[in-house]
């Protein structure tokens, strides 16, 4: 699975939750891809390669997708998170109220000197040498690496090690999981903002272009 399409998935069990407190009983397509962006042909195969059936006349029956997306993504559950690196980012991502709305719990932060970290948020912050058994104690498996690059392999070594499967790393560097299996034990997401920011910068630029050029 792409990114982009686990992207579209989240984004459609957010919607099909939202249709079922609404009291809705069918969905189509085209209501689906107009809600997030998407024509309906892509939705359709969206949710054949889930196995998802619908039809024409009747669309898919809101019951049975919430039931599938939740089996596929989780049901609502709060998946718990922990962050490495309490500097800016961390402790903003800390105090992000959206989590909650997502099913997410960030339950712990960890710093070289949490004494020194300002945390306005209510998570708690220990240091390095709780981080490992934190995450076994807690069956935590998934984490947020936003350390400096100097320090980010090392510390994506330590959570993987602890039973880490999955990595949002906010360092300026990119990781991989190099040291384990990967493919099967370890999902790593690198969030370069920098080129994000450059990747924009990209897209304005070649419109402006072709704008012009018309």
């Amino acid at each position: 699975m792409n990114k982009d399409f686990i992207l579209r998935l989240t984004k459609y069990k957010r919607l099909i939750h939202k249709l079922k407190a609404l009291g809705f009983e069918k969905v189509f397509s085209n209501n689906l891809g107009d809600a997030i962006g998407v024509t309906p042909a892509l939705v359709r195969k969206d949710f054949s390669i889930l196995h998802l059936s619908g039809n024409k006349r009747g669309g898919y029956n809101i019951d049975m997708l919430v039931e599938e997306f939740d089996r596929i993504l989780g049901g609502n559950t709060p998946q718990n998170v922990i962050i490495v690196g309490c500097g800016r980012i961390g402790t903003a991502l800390m105090q992000y109220s959206g989590f909650t709305s997502d099913d997410l719990t960030i339950v712990a932060g960890f710093d070289q000197n949490p004494k020194n970290v300002s945390n306005p948020s209510h998570v708690p912050i220990y240091g390095m040498d709780k981080l490992q058994d934190f995450i076994r104690e807690n069956s935590v498996k998934v984490g947020v690496i936003a350390v400096p690059d100097s320090e980010a392999s090392k510390v994506l070594d330590i959570m993987v090690e602890a039973g880490i499967r999955g990595v949002l790393n906010f360092a300026p560097v990119e990781l991989k999981c190099s040291k384990y299996q990967c493919d099967s034990n370890c999902v790593i997401q690198n969030v370069n903002i920098a080129l994000e920011l450059e990747h924009l910068f990209y897209q304005i630029n070649t419109q402006e272009i072709n704008l012009e050029r018309d």
